[in-house]
């Protein structure tokens, strides 16, 4: 007996689920960061703290924690990490101790001219217009799921 594996216009394809092609693209994205991190001694999570204070240095755990959503049982030992690596330096915060202020060192500071993030966008394939609005269209969906997940 022989069944038929005939797939009809209705049935989806993984090729064609969104949540996939995003999935591989960050196992992809994984596979072309590997071996620049390798060489700064970094993983993916501690590179995008380091990007994070690059953008807004001497922020709270907290703050820092929510932009790369993650929480503070992950990023405080990251961070201890970063700061063992001579990368960041963390301390209270003067006018309210339960804060921890993050502030990057000048080591960390000159990570930025290794240039791993042009590699990368290079990478891609794509134009500087077509990355950008990749990006943007990207940031729309994450930010449009966590609003239906929190609904």
């Amino acid at each position: 007996m022989t069944t038929s594996k005939a797939a009809g216009p209705a049935t989806p394809k993984l090729a064609d689920f969104m949540c996939f092609a995003v999935y591989s693209a960050n196992l992809a994205y994984g596979r072309a960061y590997k071996p620049i991190l390798e060489a700064l001694g970094l993983t993916y999570t501690q590179w995008i703290a380091i990007v994070a204070l690059w953008e807004e240095d001497n922020q709270t755990v907290k703050s820092l924690g929510e932009k790369l959503f993650l929480e503070s049982n992950t990023l405080t030992p990251m961070l201890k990490k970063l700061e063992e690596l001579g990368y960041l330096r963390r301390r209270r915060d003067p006018g309210d101790e339960r804060q921890v202020i993050v502030s990057l060192t000048e080591e960390g500071r000159r990570l930025r001219e290794k240039g791993a993030q042009r590699t990368l966008v290079k990478a891609t394939g794509m134009e500087a217009d077509e990355f950008a609005g990749t990006q943007k269209a990207v940031v729309k969906l994450r930010d449009n799921l966590i609003k239906h997940a929190q609904a």
